[in-house]
């Protein structure tokens, strides 16, 4: 039980069938509170500790970065949304 705990965990949020109000969040924590989180809404990593603070200056600073993680809404939250709905629609 002695040690550390860290994880970060992607989450892809929405509300409506036509999929317009998904956004991808990822959540990176340490010790089981949240140190930095990427909102594709927000379009940038934000710090929600001070070392997270640390950590956001970091991560936005790669370009390269902040656009895949914009682009995940559509290369991976839009598409496994849409085969896990119909899945859930078909058994219905």
């Amino acid at each position: 039980a002695d040690g550390y705990y860290q994880y970060q965990m992607d989450e892809c949020v929405y509300n409506t069938s036509d999929y317009s109000d998904m956004v991808y969040l990822r959540s990176l924590s340490f010790n089981k509170d949240v140190d930095v989180q990427f909102n594709s809404t927000v379009g940038k990593f934000v710090g929600l500790t001070e070392f997270g603070v640390k950590q956001a200056e970091y991560f936005n600073k790669n370009q390269a970065l902040v656009q895949g993680m914009k682009a995940s809404v559509d290369t991976a939250c839009r598409p496994n949304a849409q085969i896990l709905d119909s899945s859930v629609r078909d058994k219905a």
